[in-house]
C-alpha cells in the first residue's frame, strides 16, 4: 500500500517509486533515490513505457520536510520531445498562477508555450500522474 505521503524518508519514498513502476505500461527503468545528506535526497533516472513513450525525471527531496524542493520531468516519444514540466517560476505570467510555480511546456513552441500543471505538487508525489498521463496519451 503506497502511504499518503511516501516524502517523509529514504526508505518509503523509495518503495513508492518501486511499487509506481510496477505496472504493466512500464518496460524497464532507470530511475534511482539516493541520500545526499541525512534530510535529503534525489529521485532521477528514466521510466520506458510502452509504444515507445520514456519519462526523464530529477527530483530533489526535502525528507525532513516531506516535500519535493524542486524537479523537472520531460516526456519523449522515440527521441521526440513531447513536453515537458517544471517548477521555475514564471510570476509575470498571469496564464500561470492558477498552479504557480508549476506549468508544462507544451508545442508549439515548446519552450515559451507554458499552461498550467494542476496534477504537479511539492507536498506529493508526481510520479503516478506522470505515469498516468503518459498511459492515456498511448492509447
Amino acid at each position: 500500500m503506497i502511504s499518503s505521503n511516501p516524502l517523509k524518508s529514504l526508505i518509503s519514498y523509495s518503495h513508492f517509486v518501486a511499487e509506481a513502476l510496477d505496472r504493466g505500461t512500464v518496460d524497464r527503468s532507470t530511475v534511482a533515490v539516493w541520500s545526499t545528506s541525512p534530510y535529503t535526497g534525489v529521485a532521477e533516472g528514466e521510466v520506458f513505457l510502452l509504444h515507445d513513450f520514456r519519462l526523464r525525471m530529477r527530483e530533489e527531496l526535502d525528507f525532513e520536510a516531506g516535500l519535493i524542493t524542486a524537479y523537472g520531468y520531460e516526456v519523449y516519444r522515440s527521441e521526440e520531445k513531447l513536453y515537458w514540466y517544471d517548477d521555475f517560476p514564471h510570476p509575470n505570467d498571469p496564464t500561470l498562477a492558477s498552479t504557480f510555480p508549476h506549468h508544462k511546456h507544451v508545442p508549439p513552441d515548446i519552450k515559451h508555450n507554458r499552461i498550467p500543471a494542476p496534477g504537479m505538487s511539492f507536498t506529493q508525489p508526481n510520479l503516478l500522474v506522470l505515469i498516468r498521463e503518459i498511459e492515456e496519451l498511448a492509447k
